[in-house]
């Protein structure tokens, strides 16, 4: 797919991030959240907020994929947040792209510019968690040649409503 391009996030990019994240939190959730959760995330506004500052503050590293001049993806990656993992430990911590691109390789387009910046940051291994009734991302992640840590199986609350997750692991290289 080389009509996509991955840059850096620009502050001027924190709106059509917040878009692409709820439209695709939305479609991704779909299922797993009750229909008025899912209504009750669906404010770009605190979203843009969100994802305004951290490109300010570059806590993620934000990435956008873009198809001419339209945003059609992004992804949010730093350092782990987990407690005891080592400081060479990166986190995927948000990898979307607009249903309309869904299975056309923006996905790994994202990835490979995280991992790309996860090994410039030093990092060796990379972590993400992901619901586990969410085959979609389950399955993208595993392609990507994550493994998942059946251990770290965890509540997590997403919208008001809780939900299982897993920590799936790869080695930068």
């Amino acid at each position: 797919m080389s009509s996509i391009q991955v840059r850096p996030a620009t502050l001027r990019d924190a709106k059509a991030i917040a878009q692409v994240h709820t439209i695709a939190a939305m479609e991704a959730y779909r299922g797993l959240l009750p229909d008025d959760q899912l209504k009750a995330m669906s404010s770009v506004e605190k979203r843009q907020a969100y994802w305004r500052e951290a490109i300010e503050y570059c806590e993620p590293q934000v990435q956008v994929a873009v198809e001419g001049d339209k945003i059609v993806g992004f992804v949010g990656f730093d350092r782990s947040r987990d407690e005891k993992t080592r400081n060479t430990t990166g986190e995927i911590w948000a990898i979307y792209a607009a249903p309309s691109h869904w299975n056309k390789g923006v996905g790994l387009a994202l990835w490979d510019a995280a991992r790309d910046g996860l090994h410039e940051e030093g990092c060796t291994t990379v972590t993400a968690w992901v619901p586990l009734r969410n085959e979609r991302a389950l399955r993208f992640h595993e392609m990507a040649g994550f493994k998942r840590e059946m251990t770290t199986a965890k509540t997590a609350v997403i919208g008001g409503v809780k939900v299982e997750e897993v920590r799936l692991k790869r080695s930068i290289n």
